[in-house]
């Protein structure tokens, strides 16, 4: 029987037994074998998911496009600010008494659950009849303050985390992470206080959640910028204080940590690995510590910490998610990718439809490239197969193989062009040789191959929606419009027959920062 192949239309001639990942001349070769597993498929990047604030959470649009999110990316937990906030209507004093109100987070919590989704609760922030100041950040205005009285914040804690168990049960509770404050590094931005205050809000909380069951997960301290964790380790060793978990975050931009409004000029640092790198050497500093056996979970990352960033909306986000996913995978518990959706109201209601925000989809269900690469990442079979390609994740599953590649290259020219100049604007990329993709071990029989694309001009939101001329507001014509152009439809489905020799060779076209998704499904 002869080998039929996708695009190529010739036979598999020579194969070699070794994994690899060469250039023949410019050509990229990837060759796998079935039977060569590297082990089960890291799961840490769709573990969890960001999301602004908890109120943004009643909305039916924001509801709508997490379980979107949920289905299709496979993420199990979300974590957002402002859980206590005054919005949510937790907190507030009867002469002097305490009063609690769960109302809000129930709503907020049993949807959660009900798609199947569960809270990476982050405690935040401070009630504003808790509050020792008036010191708020972002337009919904999140006090920022440590609390003015800490016997009745420990009883908040505790009043809050019984009435889950008693809604819940114990056992859901234990599955849920409790992280406490923000970015309490951030001194002016989200905490007022210096360390030593963080440390004596984090032990208060944490033995506070504890108090109820020891079963509960507390970590912290959820800086910026990968800071604090040595201080926080060996706070938590030296004052008997409770911690599971390290948390921190991480973007890929070469200045600063905060920019609430979006106007603070971000340029992408040119190093293609330095969040997994940071994230690396964060995995290294608990293994060294007194702690070593903590969970590391990196509660925000992305390319960017800015709300105003075209590159979120870039297709340039998709590859740039998939080099660093690959690279700290074997390092960290989780990544949280801030964040899902552009529903997101730190600066405000956006008034634009692609602002830059974070988001995976913006605030009408247009999903950008940056969503194609967690939906990818969740079509991989679950046992990942060895190869040698730093751009590429190839897995199997009893149904056939699932391959994962892309080019990543950063083209911005450095410090000279902000982000919001360079990548606001169409920017068409360059053509690079064809990848040849080989396959070794593959049962006897017909196959179909699908192939799935997200890049310059394929299901690339941005670049179709400057095309369109950037409108300040879309009418529900253009919506569907841009719908029908990025349709997420394979742009290539063939069915193709192997052979005794249980080899299959592509070759597959690859621009400059294009992914590729290719399903080969047996049928027969």
């Amino acid at each position: 029987m002869k080998t039929i192949l996708l695009l190529t239309g010739c036979l598999y001639l020579a194969f070699t037994n070794v994994v690899t990942a060469q250039t023949v001349g410019r050509q990229r070769v990837i060759s796998v074998d079935l039977n060569d597993v590297k082990g089960p498929l890291p799961q840490s990047s769709n573990l969890c998911v960001g999301a602004g604030r908890a109120n943004e959470g009643l909305r039916a649009d924001w509801q709508r496009q997490l379980k979107m999110v949920h289905d299709e990316c496979g993420f199990r937990y979300i974590r957002f600010h402002g859980l206590l906030s005054d919005d949510m209507g937790v907190y507030f004093e009867d002469k002097g008494k305490p009063v609690y109100n769960w109302q809000y987070i129930d709503e907020l919590f049993d949807f959660l659950l009900r798609i199947k989704m569960k809270p990476f609760v982050e405690v935040g922030f401070m009630p504003g009849w808790l509050a020792s100041g008036s010191n708020t950040i972002f337009w919904w205005r999140g006090n920022v303050t440590p609390p003015n009285n800490y016997q009745k914040w420990d009883d908040l804690i505790k009043a809050m985390v019984k009435h889950w168990v008693q809604r819940y049960g114990e056992d859901e509770v234990a599955n849920w992470y409790f992280e406490i404050w923000n970015e309490p590094n951030l001194k002016g931005g989200f905490f007022t206080g210096d360390q030593q205050d963080y440390f004596k809000l984090y032990r208060e909380t944490a033995i506070a959640i504890k108090s109820v069951s020891k079963k509960f997960r507390v970590g912290g301290p959820a800086t910026a910028g990968n800071a604090w964790v040595p201080e926080m380790i060996n706070f938590c060793q030296q004052n008997s204080a409770p911690i599971d978990f390290i948390s921190t975050h991480d973007y890929g931009v070469k200045q600063g940590f905060l920019d609430a409004n979006g106007q603070g000029g971000t340029v992408i640092d040119r190093d293609r690995n330095v969040i997994s790198n940071h994230m690396k050497g964060t995995r290294q500093t608990i293994r060294s510590s007194a702690l070593s056996n903590l969970e590391l979970h990196y509660t925000e990352w992305s390319a960017s910490y800015s709300p105003a960033d075209p590159i979120h909306d870039s297709y340039h986000e998709a590859a740039y998610i998939l080099n660093t996913v690959k690279q700290a995978a074997p390092y960290i518990n989780s990544m949280s990718y801030w964040t899902f959706t552009d529903i997101f109201e730190e600066a405000g209601p956006r008034s634009t439809p692609f602002h830059g925000g974070f988001g995976l989809v913006n605030y009408e269900d247009l999903k950008k490239p940056a969503y194609y690469a967690f939906k990818y990442l969740n079509q991989l079979g679950k046992t990942e197969l060895k190869t040698a390609d730093s751009s590429a994740i190839i897995c199997k599953d009893k149904n056939g193989v699932q391959a994962l590649l892309w080019n990543f290259t950063i083209d911005h020219p450095g410090d000279s062009v902000h982000n919001d100049v360079f990548y606001k604007r169409n920017l068409p990329s360059k053509e690079l040789p064809p990848v040849n993709f080989k396959i070794k071990g593959l049962k006897p029989g017909k196959y179909t191959v699908d192939i799935y694309k997200t890049g310059y001009g394929v299901n690339d939101i941005y670049t179709a929606y400057y095309k369109m001329g950037s409108p300040s507001q879309l009418t529900r014509e253009q919506v569907g419009e841009l719908k029908k152009q990025n349709s997420e439809k394979p742009i290539s489905t063939r069915v193709v027959v192997v052979n005794n020799t249980g080899r299959l060779e592509e070759n597959i076209s690859l621009r400059q920062n294009d992914v590729i998704f290719m399903k080969i499904s047996r049928i027969i």
